[in-house]
């Protein structure tokens, strides 16, 4: 059986992601893509290595498809490359010694490399991102609204590139590991401005269920990714055990 692996928030926890691919190698004959949703670097002195290592892997390895994050856009906010001029998000949620920690951790040379990433991946009927198809930074949980997720679908839709409607959308911004299934959904969007109103337009919405990856490298020993059978539409949650007292652990199972 031909999975994906899907993994997201690495956050520079190099050892969490040496220990994901070991679990991975195990089951190497059953994986044919390895995915890497965003929130691979941080604000750790292990980013610089575990980038390196993400782009040369070895015999044996599956070559990482890797997409934009939070972590991602911060990088680039900081060096002057993102969608606005002041790293205000960063500043607010973890402080000025978190922002000094990423400015040092993560080199130009790096940043370069980050702002080649794309936004997400589209494969089969599947949408992988790190948040949502409007930001990096929005989250999708199993508490989500589905109004957003409709809003979510809707815009992906609307994108140039993602004319076949997506059924499973794959996300990792919440760092979360859930499934969230919504059968069916329609939302009506219009533009009223002073001057003018533009005609309601009505889309139906595809989208049949919301992923959340899990976690790689947020919890110190823990490590959290999914893997997907396309064919079969399985979810598989593995959570693996690392550590120097614990080396590194047989992983758990959840099948949903």
């Amino acid at each position: 059986m031909n999975k994906w692996a899907i993994l997201s928030g690495i956050e520079g926890n190099l050892a969490a992601y040496e220990a994901v691919l070991v679990d991975i190698k195990r089951r190497s004959r059953e994986i044919e893509a390895l995915y890497i949703l965003g929130d691979l670097v941080g604000p750790t002195r292990e980013s610089e290595k575990l980038v390196e290592r993400v782009l040369n892997p070895q015999r044996g390895e599956l070559e990482a498809l890797v997409c934009k994050g939070w972590w991602e856009e911060q990088c680039l906010i900081l060096h002057g490359l993102g969608a606005t001029g002041e790293p205000t998000q960063l500043m607010a949620k973890y402080g000025g010694e978190t922002v000094k920690s990423l400015w040092e951790c993560v080199s130009r040379q790096t940043v370069q490399w980050l702002r080649t990433l794309d936004f997400g991946f589209f494969e089969l009927d599947c949408l992988l991102i790190h948040g949502t198809t409007v930001s990096v930074d929005e989250e999708l949980t199993k508490d989500t609204s589905p109004i957003l997720i409709c809003v979510s679908a809707a815009a992906l839709q609307e994108h140039r590139l993602h004319r076949m409607q997506a059924n499973t959308l794959f996300c990792g911004r919440s760092g979360l590991a859930f499934q969230y299934q919504l059968q069916a959904g329609s939302i009506t969007t219009g533009v009223t401005t002073l001057d003018s109103q533009t005609s309601p337009q009505t889309f139906n919405i595809a989208l049949r269920q919301v992923i959340g990856v899990g976690n790689v490298g947020r919890t110190p020993g823990e490590a959290t990714y999914t893997l997907y059978n396309p064919t079969m539409n399985q979810v598989q949650f593995k959570t693996v055990y690392y550590g120097v007292s614990k080396g590194f652990g047989v992983s758990k199972n959840k099948f949903i």
